[in-house]
């Protein structure tokens, strides 16, 4: 079961991040990623107090500045397909090299834009750690039904979740398996060449496959048995304070307030 706890990206620690309503930290989040996403390319002075927001939310998290650091760098293979806008957007030519018969020339303009879009995804990815290392999944999705998005929307994410864990479950139960089939004798290559390891590849994966959607099929009958509507509800549901409503507002002005900090301090359109 050890891989379904690398799944899980909840970490049950006790701070402040942990203990703010599920109905404020997603909506706060999003505004966040959305404020990420308007700032103008090339705001050099607002992208510092974005990060500062990201990085007292990890320290107030317990999580730690490394653990949230460490997991968004992944966002960084994915941000690689904008190099391409250094050579071909338009603007000031601060120089150029060779790449076998080409000469890209290298744009100030096109630099800017491509910095800001990492720094940009960087960020958002950021507060997306936060928010689920510190809400269970079923807050999430209580906190999506609170902002009024569809059932049926909602429905179909907590069964996709849901069956992550089963297909990994799944997967888990076909190792074993494997392995306590599998014989070893010292001296001797293990296992066949590299077409039978593929042949045995595929097969587990078909009846991996195959298993997940019998037992998903097993779990969602097991749900409606107990009266699953689709509908996400907790035993406690307690109503938003006014504090709670303060901080969700207070939020949301501040991204406000960094959005029009961004254009008004002027950055590439």
């Amino acid at each position: 079961m050890s891989g379904l706890n690398v799944i899980d990206p909840y970490r049950a620690i006790s701070s402040p991040v942990h203990r703010l309503d599920a109905r404020v930290k997603f909506p706060l989040s999003l505004a966040f990623i959305l404020t990420c996403s308007l700032v103008p390319h090339g705001s050099w002075v607002v992208f510092p107090l974005l990060l500062s927001i990201s990085l007292s939310a990890a320290i107030s998290s317990h999580l730690g500045v490394g653990y949230v650091l460490k997991r968004s760098m992944w966002t960084l293979p994915f941000v690689l397909a904008t190099f391409p806008l250094i050579f071909t957007f338009d603007g000031t030519s601060i120089g150029s090299i060779q790449f076998l018969y080409w000469d890209l020339t290298i744009s100030f303009d096109g630099l800017e834009r491509f910095v800001s879009i990492v720094f940009k995804s960087w960020l958002s990815v950021q507060v997306a750690i936060i928010l689920v290392s510190t809400t269970p999944f079923p807050q999430i999705l209580h906190a999506l039904r609170w902002l009024r998005v569809p059932k049926l929307l909602v429905a179909v994410i907590g069964l996709m979740w849901r069956y992550i864990f089963v297909m990994a479950g799944e997967a888990n139960r076909l190792l074993r398996a494997r392995e306590a089939r599998s014989g070893k004798v010292a001296g001797y290559p293990n296992g066949g060449k590299v077409a039978w390891r593929a042949r045995v590849a595929g097969g587990m994966a078909g009846n991996l496959f195959l298993r997940s959607l019998e037992r998903s099929d097993r779990v969602y009958a097991a749900m409606l048995s107990r009266g699953y509507d689709g509908e996400v509800r907790l035993l406690v549901e307690p109503p938003l304070g006014g504090d709670q409503l303060f901080q969700l507002f207070s939020g949301i002005g501040l991204f406000s307030l960094i959005i029009i900090l961004g254009f008004l301090l002027g950055g590439a359109s």
